[in-house]
């Protein structure tokens, strides 16, 4: 059954706001995800639910079914591995691989997606350090911190971040912050919890507590 790309990006949200509880999620926060109106968001819940993709529960809120689960594991899949293509082989920066990667997510070759699997070498995470669901729906869960939540003298790998805007992806490439870099933090300012931090054992910057916040982290 082909489904539209609204239909697509609704499980894909849905998936996001669950978490990995699987709790259930409201209109209201689907509405302002997806900037949309909450009756509009009601009626595409309706046509989601006729076709076996959500548990919808009316003022309750919304669940996947197995069914929406996998389609919208399939989605992010696409979307993680087309966003991997395009800064990994074609060059792009991390900042400027969402919108494309929106687009392209929705190709709905199996087949496609497999060789793009397989030409990438089977890559387990993203640009950004979003895990990428492997073809049977799994895909790897680490133990990551926020570094936020790490004090002074700790040292950790920077694995991810849970801000994905081009702004914010800009900042960290202004700063010189990449996956894979070392950092220590070397002091926390207690009025506001900003952190001084030592990149790669040399360098020293600046970061705000925002800022750590987005920033995930393996001690």
């Amino acid at each position: 059954m082909q489904h539209s790309f609204t239909e697509e990006n609704y499980l894909k949200i849905i998936h996001a706001l669950s978490g990995k509880s699987g709790m259930e999620v409201s209109t209201s926060a689907i509405a302002e995800s997806t900037a949309t109106r909450a009756a509009s968001v009601t009626d595409m819940l309706k046509k989601l639910a006729d076709k076996g993709l959500i548990n919808y529960r009316k003022y309750q809120g919304v669940t996947l079914t197995e069914r929406g689960e996998d389609l919208a594991l399939k989605v992010i899949r696409k979307h993680r591995l087309w966003e991997a293509f395009l800064v990994e082989k074609l060059g792009f920066g991390w900042d400027e691989v969402h919108d494309i990667a929106e687009e392209l997510e929705h190709v709905s070759s199996e087949l496609l997606v497999e060789r793009l699997d397989e030409f990438l070498d089977y890559p387990r995470f993203d640009p950004h350090g979003d895990p990428i669901p492997d073809a049977q729906g799994k895909m790897p869960d680490p133990e990551y911190l926020k570094l936020s939540e790490l004090g002074a003298g700790q040292k950790a790998v920077l694995m991810g971040v849970l801000d994905h805007s081009q702004s914010f992806l800009q900042y960290l490439d202004r700063a010189g912050l990449a996956l894979g870099m070392e950092i220590k933090i070397k002091e926390t300012n207690e009025y506001d919890q900003s952190l001084i931090l030592k990149i790669g054992g040399r360098r020293e910057i600046f970061v705000s507590q925002q800022v750590a916040r987005h920033l995930l982290v393996l001690p």
